[in-house]
């Protein structure tokens, strides 16, 4: 039940906080996030500081899935690794007409796409309840 929630919270929420680190200390930012199964996806300029922050140190720490309803509201702490993809095929597969206001295209040569591979995905705060981890 608890990986049907989990994987509900991905299919529904869009925007998450992304961390990575930089000169041994997190940095935040919120993100936009496609999923298939427990794989989050996420496009960036290949030219931003979170990919020169991925290079150095390829682990993350995600938040999504909160809707600011307060108490009981459940979301997702995820830990994973991340890679970098200029896959053609998944450029086109998550493109979307949000994307125009930072790249041309899904051919644009400046786009990436971090791939987010989690090894550890935590339900939090489902209605007061102790986190739950999601068994893989």
């Amino acid at each position: 039940m608890s990986k049907k929630q989990a994987l509900n919270i991905l299919n529904e929420s869009r925007i998450g906080t992304m961390a990575t680190v930089k000169s041994n200390k997190p940095h935040s930012r919120y993100m936009t996030f496609y999923n298939e199964d427990f794989t989050l996806y996420t496009p960036t300029n290949k030219n931003t500081h979170k990919v020169e922050d991925i290079e150095a140190n390829p682990y993350t720490h995600i938040l999504i899935g909160y809707e600011g309803e307060g108490f009981g509201d459940a979301f997702l702490e995820i830990e994973g690794q991340v890679t970098e993809s200029t896959d053609e095929s998944l450029k086109e597969k998550i493109w979307n007409d949000h994307m125009k206001n930072w790249f041309e295209g899904p051919d644009d040569p400046n786009l990436v796409i971090l791939v987010v591979k989690p090894s550890s995905v935590r339900l939090m705060n489902k209605s007061g309840q102790p986190p739950e981890t999601i068994e893989f």
